[in-house]
């Protein structure tokens, strides 16, 4: 079976390093991606979180881009409530200048922090005037293009320059609704599967992006090849997901019932349900992943898996994705 390998890097901090060691890391990776065949590297974006160092992914992609030649670098994405699509459409149209053909722009809903660093990076904002999801998607995707309505407050402004070949923009979420808000703009989608699992939920949000645009989305999920199960079992650990619901219908995952206490507090929430979950990790020795990315293609008809490590040390990282770079390419020949 045919397909490409891409990954998702959060920046994380092994045991013992700091942020500078975690962003040099992140940019080895890259480069030994881009050797092994690996399609695109996507970094991450999190707020007030200790244990990763890419609050600025935008920065992160710059850098990356600058010390590799071939593979696509991106956001992954960038949590767009907080910030003005002008400027988001600005950031990558320069970055896509520098490296024409290489640029990803990937954006999510989610807030990316809990609510004391959302609350400061949207302090200056006009609450009045703040868009959903949507229409902030809307927004950025006519600066991307060649700027807003006529009957727009901002008809007239241009997002500058104009690069030789536009960033590839990809919505990312976890649901049928954000696949079809892809679809309805003309976006890619990538089904965010280390975060969201369930079977019937993955099946309808790719066929309904699917059947609008006959396009294959991504899917992104975590996974991590080691020399034997035993080993790749025991490196993983209890790894476990905290999806927060609220009265209002809303959700957000978080890692750890303290990180959802702290959320509560800060967002001044008394009214919530926690759901523990065990989110899916495709582990075990390079043949084994790979055969159960092979099913998911199979399944699913995935032309291209984003990974998503849930171990930080970075020897093994590094181990896991020449592993499986080497089993599918092998299986592929």
């Amino acid at each position: 079976m045919s397909y490409s390998l891409s990954i998702l890097d959060k920046s994380p901090l092994a045991e013992g390093s700091n942020a500078h060691d975690a962003l040099r890391f992140s940019v080895r990776l890259a480069q030994r991606a881009e050797a092994l065949g690996y399609r695109r590297f996507w970094l991450a974006e999190h707020h007030g979180a200790p244990g990763l160092a890419s609050s600025a992914p935008e920065i992160v992609v710059s850098h990356v881009l600058a010390h590799t030649s071939r593979i696509r670098v991106g956001s992954g994405g960038v949590m767009l409530q907080h910030y003005s699509p002008f400027k988001v459409a600005e950031t990558f149209k320069v970055l896509a200048a520098l490296a024409p053909g290489r640029v990803d722009l990937g954006v999510g809903k989610a807030p990316g922090g809990l609510p004391l660093t959302t609350r400061a990076l949207q302090w200056f904002h006009d609450k009045t005037k703040k868009s959903d999801f949507e229409h902030q998607l809307a927004e950025l995707d006519a600066f991307l293009k060649l700027g807003v309505a006529e009957d727009h407050p901002l008809a007239g402004a241009l997002a500058l320059p104009v690069p030789p070949e536009a960033p590839q923009r990809i919505v990312l979420g976890g649901s049928p609704e954000s696949a079809a808000l892809a679809a309805r703009y003309g976006w890619d989608f990538c089904y965010a599967g280390h975060f969201n699992g369930d079977e019937a939920n993955i099946e309808r949000s790719l066929d309904t992006f699917r059947s609008a645009t006959g396009r294959a989305p991504l899917l992104a999920l975590f996974a991590f090849a080691a020399a034997s199960q035993a080993e790749a079992e025991c490196q993983i650990g209890p790894l476990r997901i905290f999806k927060m619901r609220f009265a209002s219908g809303q959700s957000v995952n978080l890692p750890s019932p303290e990180v959802a206490a702290e959320f509560a507090r800060q967002a001044g929430i008394t009214d919530y349900r926690l759901d523990e979950t065990r989110p899916h990790v495709i582990a075990g020795t390079p043949d084994a992943v790979r055969a159960q990315l092979d099913a998911l293609q199979a399944r699913y008809g995935i032309d291209e898996f984003v990974i998503d490590s849930p171990v930080t040390d970075y020897s093994l990282r590094l181990a896991s994705v020449e592993l499986l770079a080497g089993a599918v390419h092998a299986a592929a020949l």
